[in-house]
């Protein structure tokens, strides 16, 4: 009985922090205080996109992954894609029996999709092993291993975030009936005017000089058809929000860190370049306490409701919170079975982690991206972030216990 308080304190104290913090964001953001208004958390929200994450991420990385670790956690990025396949067919399930509204449903296959794999168990992780309770060992390898199990988790989690769910949400925001016109849309109507206007404004000349002409110009078009599908490619799978800073960053730190001599320039007491990796290790502690203000701040719409029916809210928390954590346990204990992963009490802890966190905060970026759901986006968000702290505190425990 005392080991299962001890490690409920360790479970519940990194939360308590996390909602302490987010609950400063929602104060500040209220109409009279308006610290971190609509404005302050656009520019506010750049800095952490552009800026510190990529800075976390990238520091992280290269300090604390190398060759030997990449090939050691292989299993994560399966874990995580496990993660979102597995939401989003619950959340499939989910639309059939609450008959959710065509344009929602899209909304709600994120949500079920995509858990906070970034900011999270950045905070979770490394604060668990401090506590007291922790059955991870030595703090400061804890610490260090934790903050690269994070980091990886956060790049690997962006870019299945654009690259899946941005789809998901896409294709049915098309399908509803007040879907926003979208990129490719406008650039095939703008290529079709194009081709038009071509075609009124074209001027007749001699036969022979045409022949060569028609060779000239089938060139011409078939480069220009090409560079359309080649457009079109990057619309559909969203390849600048795919390469988003933060996974540059990750790009840079795995370089560096599988990179014995640029680890050597960069990383370490007496590496010459040392200030670049110190300047952004200090850039990137500010990542974790700005992005949890925002998210608190962005929870402020929540309050003011919608009407996003009870029970599509209750059975995405369901999805969340219960379905899934019960299927990350099954999953990870057969692969510990199978030899599949490693008997590293912290890393089976990280993985298990990555099925019981709430939705993504991208999410609501998506929504208002599309134009679609943007109020219950908010709501589902703000009743999903309040359960956490039961929920992931509870979680946290059960997964402390299982592999300890």
């Amino acid at each position: 009985m005392g080991k299962l308080m001890e490690l409920l304190v360790a479970s519940v104290m990194p939360v308590l922090k996390l909602l302490i913090i987010t609950a400063l964001g929602l104060f500040l953001a209220v109409d009279s205080v308006d610290i971190l208004g609509m404005d302050a958390r656009k520019h506010l929200n750049n800095v952490v996109f552009f800026v510190f994450n990529p800075a976390l991420i990238g520091s992280n990385l290269a300090k604390y992954i190398t060759l030997k670790n990449v090939v050691m956690l292989w299993f994560m990025p399966l874990n995580i894609l496990f993660t979102f396949i597995i939401g989003s067919l619950l959340g499939w399930v989910l639309i059939r029996i609450t008959d959710a509204p065509h344009a929602l449903r899209g909304l709600v296959l994120g949500c079920c999709a995509a858990g906070n794999l970034g900011n999270m168990p950045l905070i979770i992780i490394p604060a668990v092993c401090k506590e007291r309770g922790s059955p991870f060992g030595d703090v400061d390898a804890c610490y260090e291993h934790g903050l690269a199990y994070g980091s990886l988790s956060m790049a690997i989690g962006a870019v299945y975030m654009w690259s899946y769910v941005y789809n998901i949400m896409r294709l049915y925001s098309i399908r509803s009936s007040d879907g926003p016109k979208f990129e490719a849309l406008a650039q095939a109507t703008s290529s079709a005017t194009e081709t038009l206007e071509g075609l009124s404004t074209g001027r007749s000349g001699p036969l022979l000089p045409l022949a060569k002409s028609t060779a000239t110009g089938g060139h011409t078009e078939f480069e220009q058809k090409l560079k359309q599908g080649i457009q079109i490619f990057g619309t559909m799978f969203n390849l600048r929000r795919l390469f988003a800073p933060s996974t540059i960053g990750a790009i840079v730190g795995f370089a560096v860190g599988m990179i014995p001599h640029l680890q050597g320039l960069l990383i370490g007491d007496k590496a010459p370049l040392r200030v670049f990796q110190d300047s952004a290790s200090l850039l990137g502690e500010a990542a974790i306490p700005t992005v949890t203000l925002v998210v608190g701040a962005n929870l402020l719409k929540g309050l003011k409701g919608s009407e996003v029916r009870l029970s599509v809210i209750a059975g995405v928390i369901m999805v969340r919170y219960v379905a899934l954590p019960l299927t990350g346990v099954v999953i990870i204990k057969s692969a510990v079975h199978l030899g599949l992963v490693q008997r590293d009490p912290l890393y089976q802890f990280v993985l298990l982690l990555q099925f019981a966190l709430p939705p993504a905060m991208n999410i609501g970026t998506m929504s208002q991206l599309f134009g679609t759901g943007e109020s219950e986006c908010s709501v589902i968000l703000l009743a999903s972030y309040a359960l956490a702290s039961v929920a992931v505190t509870i979680w946290s425990a059960i997964f402390m216990w299982l592999v300890a």
